[in-house]
């Protein structure tokens, strides 16, 4: 066959056609993938896949075109078609159609996915997580790597950087990112570029410690991570109780290499050992280990364990400030995140923060300690921020007292400053899961959903296991766009083990039965919400959270005699705990559920005014709204429905996007009992406040 013949017989087969046609219903097709896979949240690998796919479909598609014939008795292969035999051809007419409509289909959905961002609204088109500039005085304390024969001297080489980190970080001159970032990279990553860009920093410190009997050698070496070039490499053979000395010296001649300018009192600062006693020093080190597992994973034992350390190390050595803090810190933790500590044991953890000042007046940790125990403890937000703004006076790069006082501002009400400090924050430690998600926890409260999303999103990539990203995430969907599929989609990617509940969130009926429980509530599915509570209670704290949220899940599904069982058993529990902490707003609020359950309406109003007068929205602009949502939900279950309307419709002009939402009040179960009240269904067409207020 000749090559006019064979150009004939492609035309005659409409091989032609068929590659342009093929060619434009696949753009067609990898447009609509691209704009739908992001839009319901499904893995970003299904793009691809199907990029693949429509790749591999095109040569057979016109092996196909070629191989056979389309004719009026039906396809047929080409052997058996007769070379004179007519075979329809497309209209000229209809085929430029067909092309042009899908052409502009395609076209249509790549302009929208090029111009989305500017199409949404002002508040959803702000990046929520930072853009980093690249400053050249800033650095990166990467993990040491431990080459101990015992592996579990881990927490030693993490203690030896942590302390370098905590010499650099007070250097006003330097960008220091924190340890809670850092920790998320290997010892030595192959693509330092990389690590330059997610960190925002110009420099990285790499090393590695040995540890033998009293004999320590570490190994340290300063690069230039944009480049990938080394600017210097030291190794120290010591005595372990020189180890102090060691430190100090690698912390110094980094700042001298980066040409910082050192004031005296941080020259000072750089020189200075926290303690003196190996030994003191050796139980802190495991005690920092323990306290960093305990912030993350939040159980009780973590925390008392990392307790326990702190003590040892403070018998040995009592005047060792930076133990005494960071036993302060710890506990008051444990106190916000586990269970709450009594008022006597708050008086004596106070003394104990005063003490560690009182030692060392210039720790820019001992007034972070202070000033954590006036936030947790007491809700005293201006002496809280003053020991914060004191503590970044003393170390200019402190993360965490800039965190603290981003969530003191939120809790006054302060949301702009709130947002800010937080930003900040983020900045120099990007990689805190934690950090993320509470930035975004504040975008939640603000409305701001597709900020509050994204920030979620970036904290569950750095850390799956993050509690609060999560519940973030699930208030997006839920609260913003009422989007129960989507919640229900994004819980089944979450680890299984989580109720997703904490000690500082409560109020509401979603804070009693944890948001992982109340996801599956408004979707209707009460089964499931009762297998959340499904595995017993290993504390007294867990028992009482345990039985409040199995019989509110059981009222509110409409299963009031098991509900009644269940709270039978367990009002003695919350009534006992409530005479013991008279002020402890969780356990009002599981206790009127309680007696809902046991048909005592009058009570359950009672105690949950009590708590909504205790803990009210000017008074914490973060949680008064749930204690203000909690009181509307019990008295939209007793019949109070005029008063329930009326603390609605203010929580609707307020910032409290967490609990009260249009879109949220459409689909929530605990407001069926009102939901076809007149005034109920008025506040479904009102406006809400959208970011901080004016």
């Amino acid at each position: 066959m000749n090559q006019r013949n064979i150009f004939s017989e492609l035309k005659r087969r409409n091989v032609y056609k068929v590659a342009v046609a093929y060619a434009v219903v696949a753009w067609l097709v990898i447009q609509v993938t691209a704009t739908i896979v992001p839009a319901l949240h499904l893995p970003d690998g299904l793009t691809t896949g199907i990029v693949v796919v429509v790749l591999i479909g095109f040569p057979i598609a016109l092996v196909i075109a070629w191989a056979f014939e389309m004719t009026p008795e039906g396809l047929k292969r080409t052997e058996d078609v007769l070379p004179d035999q007519h075979l329809p051809q497309w209209s000229r007419r209809k085929f430029v159609a067909f092309i042009v409509v899908v052409a502009i289909i395609a076209t249509a959905l790549l302009v929208y996915q090029f111009f989305k961002p500017k199409l949404v609204s002002p508040s959803s088109a702000e990046e929520p997580l930072p853009v980093k500039p690249v400053l050249q005085k800033s650095i990166a304390v990467l993990p040491f790597e431990n080459l101990s024969d015992d592996k579990s001297a881990a927490y030693f080489a993490d203690g030896i950087q942590d302390e370098i980190l905590t010499k650099l970080a007070s250097v006003a001159d330097l960008k220091v990112i924190s340890r809670t970032s850092t920790e998320k990279y290997k010892s030595k990553p192959e693509d330092l570029k990389t690590v330059s860009q997610q960190l925002g920093v110009a420099h990285v410190l790499e090393g590695t410690v040995q540890k033998a009997g009293e004999q320590v050698r570490v190994n340290v070496q300063l690069i230039d991570a944009r480049a990938d070039s080394h600017l210097w490499a030291k190794t120290y053979d010591r005595n372990i109780s020189d180890v102090f000395a060691v430190e100090s010296e690698i912390a110094q001649e980094t700042a001298d290499t980066l040409q910082a300018k050192l004031s005296p009192a941080e020259a000072t600062t750089l020189a200075t050992a926290p303690t003196r006693d190996s030994a003191a020093y050796d139980l802190f080190l495991k005690g920092e280990y323990e306290s960093r597992q305990a912030q993350s994973n939040l159980l009780p034992q973590s925390f008392d364990q990392a307790s326990a350390w702190y003590e040892q190390a403070i018998a040995i050595d009592p005047n060792f400030a930076l133990a005494i803090a960071r036993l302060v810190q710890n506990k008051i933790l444990r106190h916000w995140f586990v269970e709450y500590l009594s008022d006597t044991e708050l008086v004596d953890l106070r003394k104990t923060a005063e003490h560690a000042l009182a030692i060392a007046p210039n720790l820019a940790e001992a007034h972070v300690a202070l000033g954590a125990f006036y936030y947790f403890g007491h809700r005293d937000y201006d002496h809280a921020l003053a020991e914060f703004d004191r503590a970044i006076q003393l170390q200019p790069n402190n993360a965490q007292a800039l965190e603290y006082s981003g969530y003191v501002h939120r809790r006054q009400g302060k949301w702009a400053s709130s947002l800010e400090e937080l930003r900040k924050a983020v900045e120099q430690d990007p990689r805190n899961a934690l950090l993320a998600a509470s930035f975004g926890s504040t975008y939640t409260h603000l409305r701001m959903w597709n900020e509050g999303e994204h920030a979620a999103r970036h904290s569950i990539g750095i850390d799956p296991h993050e509690v609060t990203a999560m519940r973030v995430l699930l208030l997006c969907l839920q609260n913003g766009s009422g989007d129960i599929d989507g919640a229900q989609r994004a819980l089944a990617t979450f680890p299984p083990d989580s109720k997703l509940i904490s000690n500082s969130i409560f109020g509401s009926v979603a804070g009693v039965t944890g948001e992982r429980a109340y996801a599956f509530m408004i979707a209707r599915k009460f089964d499931q919400a009762l297998k959340v509570w499904d595995p017993p209670a290993n504390s007294e704290a867990d028992q009482r959270r345990r039985a409040s949220a199995r019989v509110a899940i059981r009222f509110l599904s409409g299963d009031g005699a098991a509900a009644d069982t269940e709270a039978g058993s367990a009002r003695p529990l919350l009534e006992e705990r409530l005479r013991d902490r008279p002020t402890e707003v969780l356990t009002m609020t599981e206790l009127s559920w309680i007696y809902l359950a046991l048909h005592r309406n009058s009570d359950a109003v009672k105690v949950s005014r009590r708590g909504a007068e205790l803990v009210t929205p000017d008074k914490d602009a973060l949680v008064g709204d749930y204690n203000l949502t909690g009181l509307a939900e019990i008295e939209a279950q007793t019949g109070d429905t005029a008063d329930a309307v009326a603390i609605l419709k203010q929580l609707l002009s307020i910032p409290a996007g967490d609990s009260v939402s249009i879109a949220r009040l459409k689909i929530d179960p605990v407001w069926d009992p009102i939901r076809n009240d007149p005034g109920f269904q008025k506040l479904l067409v009102l406006p809400e406040l959208v970011g901080p207020p004016p």
